[in-house]
């Protein structure tokens, strides 16, 4: 299914879900856990457990509602716009699944006591990885975005409330 360029539009859960999951997001690097030591306070440990688990329900919602709307870019688009876009899209909730799992990870690591050694690092790095990751490819989607709004082809207009393009 693909999108017909300044008449498609996400719809409005699909959109609630995408600039919610924005909040969420940055609201889990901002409180990020800085030292294995802090998850020894068992309400944090569970605070963390719940957090990774809403993040991972909300990652599959809306990854759930997503997969029916199709692609707001044009159908004249050319294929490697739409090869990066899928690439960029599925690297994105990968990375993002990956954060959550591997944030878990930790946690039942740390819960089994092994607070240190290989497999904590492992988990560690994996999850250090994915949240680089995840940076670059979102940086990568807001540059897209804002290259469709200089292009004026409807791609901004399908996802953002505010600034519309002005109809060609």
């Amino acid at each position: 299914m693909h999108g017909t360029g300044p008449t498609q539009s996400y719809s409005t859960s699909a959109k609630l879900l995408h600039w919610g999951f924005i909040g969420i997001f940055a609201y889990g690097i901002f409180k990020q856990v800085d030292d294995l030591s802090q998850l020894e306070d068992p309400n944090f440990l569970r605070f963390e457990f719940i957090f990774a688990c809403v993040f991972l329900t909300l990652l599959a919602l809306r990854l759930w509602i997503m997969r029916g709307q199709g692609s707001a870019l044009p159908a004249a688009a050319p294929v490697w716009n739409r090869v990066a876009a899928k690439l960029v899209h599925f690297g994105m909730y990968a990375a993002l699944m990956a954060i959550g799992v591997s944030g878990l990870a930790i946690g039942v690591v740390f819960t089994l006591g092994m607070h240190s050694g290989a497999l904590m690092e492992f988990c560690i790095a994996a999850h250090e990885v994915s949240i680089t990751a995840s940076y670059g490819l979102i940086m990568l989607h807001v540059a897209a975005a804002r290259y469709h709004r200089a292009s004026n082809d409807g791609v901004w207009s399908a996802m953002v409330p505010l600034f519309k393009e002005r109809p060609r």
